[in-house]
């Protein structure tokens, strides 16, 4: 099979990596959004396990069949709204899955519909490098701020990766996480939680509609979706240069949505960080090859959906400061060629590196993230500055 001819030993960690980071920086705010519905503890595992394998088989088949890295995770700022909604509003978990399913429908629209792919084709690649950059810098801060908690750990990790890339840069990821897991069990911080080695067991939630649930959770978690993970999700692809269909795997991942949402998948979408480990020079040298760290991440989702609590109680047991400084280490490269994109040419510097500033700030207004108003601010400037060049020289 040509996915096991073109897998290497970067590709299938860069996956692992993803996979890590992506669980282990929000699984706890899944969990919160969940309970906020009063959770069982089966029907926690059931959420694992339809989000788990929505994910792995959104990512793992259509990556095998394009030959392209393709890249869905679940909505973490959605799930952060889930949460905070749940609670305020007393839903039941038969109306979140009413609610589940809505907008999922809406997804499944504006992916059949083309129209959210025709907004993007119209924004510059430089606005889109600016905010695939903006995004992942956040990481990179994060990375070295972890020192504050744990400098020996970040420091050995930093000359690890340096001296790797040095030397072997194809593995230098694969070195410094093998040296940041062999510090962190020799000093004794890996949390090792009950495990129990049982299989997942789907709960099935009948839907309740109800239009107060609508409002409350279905449009906000459709809107904070779109903007704050399918469209810096799309940004990914466009910067680092994979022509992908975004129409139909936009439909794919309300489909799965719809199908999956009654055991607990709330909302599917396009990922953006881990994307960007994937499809990076550090998962492959031949971009054509890349899509086997993008198979090897859904491989992995599978996995830990079919095993729920386990691979949980495992991914979980490191300690946040490996996670964050391996994520920044990992996405240097992608942030470095964001920059250089963004700020190549002179005409849209100043909007992009508008772009890239909201973009990190970090600021939500009305419950969207800073990636949609980055780029909201970014089109804005570079609109304003065309019109201004376009009056002068009519």
């Amino acid at each position: 099979m040509r996915f096991f001819q073109d897998l290497s030993l970067s590709a299938f960690t860069a996956g692992f990596v993803a996979v890590l980071v992506g669980f282990t920086s929000s699984v706890a705010i899944v969990f919160q959004a969940a309970q906020a519905f009063g959770a069982t503890p089966a029907q926690l595992t059931s959420w694992i396990w339809a989000l788990g394998l929505g994910m792995g088989l959104c990512t793992l088949l259509p990556s095998l069949w394009l030959r392209q890295p393709v890249m869905v995770a679940w909505s973490t700022p959605g799930a952060a709204v889930l949460a905070t909604a749940g609670l305020a509003g007393g839903f039941s978990m038969g109306e979140a899955v009413g609610a589940f399913m809505a907008c999922a429908a809406l997804i499944t629209l504006a992916g059949a519909t083309g129209w959210f792919e025709r907004v993007m084709n119209r924004i510059p690649m430089e606005i889109a490098a600016a905010l695939l950059a903006g995004v992942l810098a956040r990481f990179g801060i994060d990375a070295f701020a972890a020192a504050h908690s744990a400098l020996p750990l970040v420091v050995l990790m930093l000359v690890a990766y340096l001296l790797a890339r040095r030397r072997w840069p194809r593995y230098a990821v694969v070195a410094t996480l093998a040296v940041g897991v062999v510090y962190v069990l020799a000093s004794g911080q890996l949390r090792s939680g009950a495990l129990q080695l049982e299989w997942a067991r789907p709960v099935f939630t009948a839907p309740v509609w109800s239009f107060s649930a609508f409002v409350s959770l279905a449009l906000p978690l459709f809107v904070v979706t779109m903007a704050s993970q399918n469209l810096p999700g799309v940004a990914v692809m466009r910067a680092t240069g994979y022509p992908l269909p975004v129409s139909r795997l936009l439909t794919m991942t309300g489909l799965a949505t719809l199908l999956l949402a009654p055991f607990g998948a709330f909302a599917l979408n396009f990922s953006a960080i881990t994307a960007a480990i994937c499809m990076g020079p550090e998962a492959h040298e031949d971009r054509s090859k890349r899509y086997t760290a993008a198979a090897s991440c859904g491989l992995i989702y599978i996995v830990i959906g079919l095993f729920g609590a386990l691979i949980t109680g495992l991914l979980t047991a490191f300690p946040r400061e490996l996670v964050v400084a391996i994520a920044g280490l990992a996405l240097l490269g992608a942030i470095a060629n964001g920059l250089a994109t963004a700020l190549a040419h002179e005409a849209h510097r100043e909007a992009a590196l508008i772009t890239f500033l909201v973009t990190l700030s970090g600021v939500v207004i009305a419950g969207i993230g800073s990636a949609f108003w980055g780029v909201v601010a970014g089109s804005v400037a570079l609109f304003v500055q065309q019109y201004g060049r376009n009056r002068s020289s009519s």
